[in-house]
């Protein structure tokens, strides 16, 4: 079976530009949803819609859109794919030297040359700053020349003050920093990606590391900062979150279909994960689309 290495992307600021800044209508940025990394720092914007985030070791869903801070060299999946049903994605990156190096040392830049250290584990920003910022983010697709560059300043010093927001990976998360480790540890999420369906072995994806079980697990704890059963069980509850909310399907159906083999441990690992069983997930998750 032959397993994909995060992609080094190659990005290339706009022209008359000092950075990237994309717009991209329903379905049409679905060839960025593998795992791929680049130095850049990239913020995305997803209008409306729902889907699966993968940043780093952090597995999550997403719904009625999201905005997302991704540092440098961090791997992640694209957000968007044929079943997110967003109206449009806006996808800006830029370097971190894409204004000189000593830009960001400036005293007024300080609040967000920290934002920007913070971005290395991922940032998840909620409704309010989505919604405050929309108008920017839309204003920056049309502007040009300095009226650009000024927008995203500004968006970036309101994401640098706002509480509202969540860091995906943990502070431990170091997965960017040794190439050997990120080619190493994204064969492992690749073959979980394939096969959460499937009963997952320590022995199988020790065997697919070249390490012994034991050395495995410290392994994976050390970069990811989270256990191996953890990290499948994430991304199985965060397939059923997906299926709940989208799919008529029973719950017992669900369960089966996320990967669980047993019916009481699914409701159990859910209950941890969200904190509601997954009957209570769904009536919520009606009521608010009612």
């Amino acid at each position: 079976m032959k397993h994909y290495n995060p992609v080094l992307e190659s990005v290339s600021p706009d022209v008359g530009s000092s950075f990237t800044c994309l717009k991209y209508s329903r379905n049409e940025n679905i060839k960025t949803n593998f795992w791929h990394y680049h130095p850049e720092i990239e913020l995305i914007f997803v209008f409306g819609g729902s889907g699966k985030r993968q940043i780093g070791s952090n597995i999550s869903y997403f719904t009625d859109g999201d905005l997302i801070l991704i540092g440098s060299d961090l791997p992640h999946c694209g957000m968007t794919n044929e079943n997110t049903k967003n109206e449009y994605e806006v996808v800006i990156q830029f370097s971190m030297d894409f204004l000189g190096s000593q830009f960001w040392k400036a005293p007024e830049m300080m609040r967000i040359s920290a934002l920007l250290e913070k971005a290395k584990s991922g940032i998840v920003y909620g409704e309010e700053v989505k919604k405050a910022l929309k108008s920017k983010i839309d204003a920056l697709t049309q502007a040009s020349s300095l009226t650009k560059l000024m927008i995203l300043v500004d968006i970036l010093d309101e994401l640098s003050q706002t509480q509202d927001y969540k860091i995906l990976n943990a502070s431990k998360y170091y997965l960017q920093t040794q190439k050997e480790d990120n080619d190493r540890i994204s064969v492992i999420f690749n073959y979980v990606k394939d096969h959460f369906k499937d009963p997952i072995t320590l022995e199988t994806v020790a065997e697919l590391s070249n390490m012994t079980v034991p050395s495995f697990c410290r392994y994976f704890k050390k970069i990811t900062n989270k256990t191996f059963t953890q990290f499948v069980n994430e991304y199985r509850i965060t397939h059923s979150l997906k299926l709940l909310a989208e799919q008529p399907m029973s719950i017992t159906e669900v369960c089966f279909d996320s990967g669980f083999n047993n019916f009481s441990y699914f409701n159990k690992t859910f209950k941890e994960h969200t904190q509601k069983s997954p009957s209570q997930y769904r009536k919520e998750f009606s009521n608010i689309l009612a």
